[in-house]
């Protein structure tokens, strides 16, 4: 459950970058530093939501996907004060003030990352993973011998 809050975090932050562009201002005007951070925004996104929906579906790629897009979240966290020339201690405090709704997503984003990291590599979440029931057995009556 928390990949796919990371995923829609992750995801909503350069969809609403790429809606505020002002008009006759485009992508390719950015500095490579931006983009960089917006590309691992969208990536983590789409990894962390292929990630949690295998997971759900009991398999281990899914946790390894899951791993992945967090620390591509985290990379882009950290590479994103440096893409707008800003120090990290001006960018979280504006980012933990809470004024924007921009602010709330990236604060559920910075906590659930790293707990989307550590869960999908405990060693019980693995064990879950990979296991499968044993398969059922043919029904047979009680006192009739097999080839009957």
């Amino acid at each position: 459950m928390l990949g796919l809050v990371a995923a829609v975090a992750a995801g909503y932050l350069p969809i609403y970058f790429f809606l505020e562009l002002p008009s006759g201002f485009s992508i390719g005007d950015l500095p490579g530093l931006v983009l960089t951070a917006l590309g691992l925004y969208l990536l983590a996104a789409l990894f962390l939501l292929v990630g949690a929906l295998s997971a759900f579906f009991r398999s281990v790629a899914g946790a390894v996907l899951l791993v992945l897009g967090s620390l591509m979240v985290i990379a882009a966290v950290l590479t994103e004060p440096l893409a707008f020339n800003g120090s990290y201690g001006l960018y979280f405090r504006v980012q933990f003030e809470f004024e924007t709704f921009v602010a709330i997503v990236r604060v559920v984003m910075f906590a659930v990352a790293p707990f989307t990291l550590i869960f999908a590599i405990i060693p019980p979440t693995l064990r879950y993973l990979r296991w499968r029931p044993a398969p059922a057995q043919p029904y047979r009556p009680q006192n009739q011998l097999p080839g009957w």
